[in-house]
């Protein structure tokens, strides 16, 4: 009956939160909370609801926090001057450019937001690629890999979704994937130089010189940059970075503590540093709202015995032969199902179940959390029809959004394969 329950509670979540008849939100409070009543269980429903919270309360903290130490940050216009060095010396060697143009994604998306990386990146290059007469969809497909693979980041989406559902540390589940993420970021750079590459011999010896334009550069000059404290900025984001790998400080903790000390020091005015906070608040509390959602979905499931009852039935239907390979099975899937799997349907309404029925065979949760965010909307999601920014990408590039899927698919599936390939060869994800 229970795991009836929650199969069905799963199906009508997933349902509603792929046909956007309610809010993610909203979807993840109000199914579970039905089927609480439903099962006869109502009563206990607010013990559960608050176990849930306090579960996902320090990973809903840690990213309010970082949302807003990274936009901030960008303000100063810290992220502008590294584009600007690195375009300084991509030239109009096609190769060159796709390179430089997916180390320029990369640091865009340190915030962990696509929206923004297409928005600064895409706009940046799209002039250098038309006048050299590029291949558009080699920019879309330059930018998925470098914003896809960036999105491992402990303060990504994917990853702060697995830790919260799988009711882990975003550190033990991160800090292990560093090597993993270095190989796919290697793996990105090759296939990157190889469509450069190919682009280079399409188009033959360019003589012409491109003048890089500030406006393409979204480097245009305010109030709010801080050119002064450049390099006082950047240590102080590879310092942050760098406490939360080494875990000196709870996650929540080094982005709290970063960014008063950015804040302080870049904007001391305190009614300046009020305005900054308001200006980049909905973004962070949106998110930070959807986790303590996903935690009351967590608390019901599991106070229920909803979870542990469809973990069993789970379990008891896997063949033997494929359960000592349940990780890298998910591993394998787990870029392509991010074209069926919206972030929240997944990794709070999929992964719990999988990782308790996986945990009956021998594997710790954990190991199916690092391969599902091996591809599941970190490679997956910039060509999923499911995340609005795909279609933000694409229409900034010029590009169909069916030929960037083409031209894109196998290549970030490749990229998502070698990390899973990478953390299975050093050991954290079982073989």
């Amino acid at each position: 009956m229970l795991a009836i329950a929650g199969f069905a509670t799963i199906i009508v979540l997933l349902a509603v939160i792929m046909t956007k008849k309610l809010s993610t939100m909203c979807t993840l409070i109000a199914i579970p909370a039905i089927t609480c009543i439903v099962i006869g269980d109502g009563g206990s429903m607010s013990k559960y609801m608050l176990d849930g919270i306090k579960i996902v309360a320090p990973t809903g903290a840690m990213f309010i926090f970082a949302v807003l130490f990274f936009t901030i940050m960008g303000d100063t216009g810290v992220f502008e001057r590294i584009v600007q060095a690195i375009l300084s010396v991509v030239g109009t060697d096609p190769v060159k450019i796709c390179i430089g143009t997916l180390f320029i994604t990369m640091i865009t998306h340190l915030d962990g937001s696509g929206a923004s990386t297409f928005l600064i990146t895409v706009p940046a290059m799209l002039p250098i690629f038309e006048k050299l007469h590029m291949d558009k969809r080699v920019l879309a497909t330059t930018v998925a890999l470098g914003a896809g693979v960036m999105n491992i980041v402990p303060w990504g989406g994917p990853t702060i979704r697995a830790a919260a559902a799988l009711e882990i540390p975003v550190t033990e589940l991160f800090s292990p994937m560093v090597i993993p993420q270095i190989v796919g970021i290697i793996c990105c750079i090759a296939v990157v130089a190889g469509l450069g590459l190919k682009e280079k011999r399409k188009l033959g010896d360019m003589s012409c010189k491109l003048e890089l334009m500030s406006d393409a550069l979204t480097n245009k000059t305010n109030d709010l940059q801080r050119p002064k404290l450049f390099w006082f900025n950047l240590i102080l984001i590879i310092a942050t970075i760098g406490a939360l790998v080494a875990s000196i400080l709870p996650p929540v903790g080094c982005f709290a503590i970063a960014l008063v000390i950015m804040l302080a020091v870049n904007y001391p005015d305190v009614q300046m540093q009020g305005k900054l906070i308001d200006k980049h608040a909905k973004a962070a509390l949106m998110m930070a709202s959807v986790l303590f959602a996903a935690g009351i979905f967590a608390g019901i499931m599991k106070g229920t015995g909803m979870l542990n009852a469809m973990a069993v039935g789970l379990a008891s239907a896997m063949p033997e032969t494929m359960a000592s390979h349940f990780a890298v099975i998910v591993g394998v899937i787990s870029m392509p199902a991010s074209l069926l799997f919206d972030p929240d349907s997944f990794y709070f309404a999929v992964l719990p179940v999988l990782a308790t029925a996986a945990s009956d065979v021998g594997l710790a949760g954990v190991d199916l959390g690092r391969a599902a965010i091996c591809g599941q909307m970190t490679l997956g999601f910039p060509v999923s029809p499911l995340t609005p920014a795909t279609f933000l990408l694409v229409g900034l590039a010029g590009v169909d959004f069916g030929e960037h899927q083409k031209h894109t698919f196998l290549w970030a599936w490749l990229v998502s394969l070698v990390i899973l390939a990478a953390a299975v060869v050093i050991g954290i994800i079982p073989l």
